[in-house]
């Protein structure tokens, strides 16, 4: 049990930490076109994430797959940049529109977002035997951190759209573009060509 809750609270730091902020970042820009009406499907979309995460920290973790990080550190505010491009293009449809490219973003992206924390991973669970377990309580931590961090988002569009009468396109606009201009200088800062 206490391994559990090690794994546990490393996936979630590892989501909340604010000063590894592009997880947090690409959970904004997934979750802002969304509403509780379809909460549903943004459990699935943060599943998807994780399950793609959680393959490729298990790949790597394997020595499976390796990449250069270098590359990886650039394609991961990619992710977001793209998807918040998605976002202001599409920002007048209503939620239940382009779900399958939604779902396929989200399990590719978490598949790259993945990568970035392999070496991490690595080292966390050391030569352990058994590398399958812990990476399904850290994956349980992902799960739980983004579950928190998407419920805030939902949260604060339903109070802003409720209360303060934003419109939904402004609300997705104007976040995605936050989101935007905090990747384009996450790219330049990685840049590795």
């Amino acid at each position: 049990m206490e391994d559990f809750i090690l794994y546990f609270k490393m996936g979630l730091t590892h989501v909340l930490d604010f000063s590894a902020y592009d997880h947090i970042l690409f959970l904004i820009v997934l979750a802002v076109v969304f509403n509780f009406k379809v909460w549903k499907k943004v459990l699935w979309l943060v599943t998807l994430f994780t399950i793609g995460h959680s393959i490729t920290l298990a790949l790597a973790a394997y020595k499976v797959v390796q990449f250069p990080i270098d590359v990886i550190e650039f394609l991961i505010p990619l992710t977001i940049f793209i998807t918040g491009v998605l976002n202001i293009i599409v920002s007048k449809n209503t939620p239940s529109k382009n779900t399958k490219l939604n779902l396929f973003f989200a399990f590719l992206f978490g598949l790259i977002h993945g990568l970035g924390f392999s070496n991490y991973f690595k080292m966390m669970i050391g030569k352990e035997e058994n590398k399958l377990q812990p990476l399904i309580e850290f994956a349980l931590g992902i799960e739980a951190a983004q579950i928190i961090i998407v419920l805030g988002i939902l949260i604060i569009g339903a109070f802003l759209q409720g209360l303060f009468k934003v419109s939904r396109r402004d609300w997705i606009m104007v976040t995605s573009s936050i989101v935007i201009g905090f990747a384009i200088q996450m790219m330049l800062a990685r840049v590795f060509w």
